[in-house]
């Protein structure tokens, strides 16, 4: 299977997300969130200030109610699954999506070369 390893499937849990440095930059540069079988894959920057990163910890890119993606600089909503700002300062802006390779065997990769 092409494209750089993230993890694997369990060592994301059910309903969280975590934040990953492909490019070993000392900062995460992109996120996964997990909900069931589904993961959602975007870059750590929030549209309303490019390059801003969003987790205010290390893997807290989600609200209290683990129902939206947060940025915790701007105050911005997103949807997990869009990733389309639904309340904030980017309201109808949307976070980049990165694309995943899943392997029949739970390995999660990089779909291709990112810039991250």
């Amino acid at each position: 299977m092409d494209g750089m390893r993230l993890c694997h499937l369990s060592e994301l849990p059910e309903g969280g997300c975590r934040g990953f440095d492909p490019r070993g930059e000392g900062r995460d540069t992109m996120f996964v969130v997990r909900r069931g079988d589904a993961l959602h894959a975007w870059r750590d920057a929030c549209p309303h200030w490019e390059g801003a990163p969003m987790a205010w910890r290390k893997d807290a890119y989600l609200s209290g109610d683990r129902q939206h993606i947060v940025c915790h600089a701007h105050g911005a909503r997103f949807d997990i699954a869009s990733g389309l700002c639904l309340q904030g300062p980017c309201v109808g802006q949307s976070l980049t999506p990165v694309p995943l390779l899943v392997a029949e065997d739970g390995e999660i990769r990089l779909a291709a070369s990112q810039d991250l």
